[in-house]
């Protein structure tokens, strides 16, 4: 049922596209396999376009490669994909900070409640191709927050709370992006 809801959201939310800034408001960020070498970034494995919409952004992913099923999705607060060194180890992407929190509530509640981190996303699903091509709807964004911020796609899903894992238990950052300016078109 929950499903059904989230779909018919998009659904609207697509067709109330504010049609006047449509075209020149949308944000396209290139998302890249993070790795622990060099730059961070490996092979691209898609974009991810966000629209302005009424309420929100319509983000609509076209993204191959990941491992079928749920994936966490979240904006984070520095624009970097290098990895970094974390309890003595390289971690992937580790340089893009935490959770973008302008309103420092320290929650991870998920991007349908206004309580928590505003770079908590809807999560990706990933079909039996390795695609994820499903639109999502992120209620409290703007296209004007996007810009400075790097997307961060997790090994797993997210339960949008802090427990029984921190973070929605997303795991490992697996695929990484910068939205810049240079990402609007």
């Amino acid at each position: 049922m929950r499903n059904t809801a989230v779909n018919i959201t998009v659904l609207l939310s697509i067709f109330c596209l504010n049609t006047n800034t449509y075209a020149e408001s949308k944000v396209r960020v290139t998302l890249y396999k993070a790795t622990t070498k060099g730059s961070g970034v490996g092979v691209v494995l898609g974009t991810l376009t966000f629209y302005p919409a009424h309420g929100g952004v319509v983000l609509v992913p076209n993204v191959q490669g990941l491992t079928a099923g749920l994936h966490g999705l979240h904006i984070h607060q520095k624009p970097s994909c290098q990895f970094g060194i974390k309890n003595g180890k390289r971690t992937a992407a580790l340089e893009a900070g935490g959770h973008w929190d302008p309103n420092r509530t320290n929650t991870h509640a998920g991007p349908y409640h206004t309580r928590g981190h505003l770079g908590d996303l809807p999560a990706l699903y990933a079909d039996a191709q390795h695609q994820a091509i499903h639109p999502e709807f992120a209620p409290q964004l703007k296209i004007k927050d996007l810009s400075g911020h790097a997307i961060i796609v997790h090994q797993g899903g997210d339960n949008y709370s802090d427990y029984p894992a921190p973070l929605g238990g997303g795991g490992a950052r697996i695929a990484c992006g910068i939205i810049s300016k240079k990402s609007e078109n």
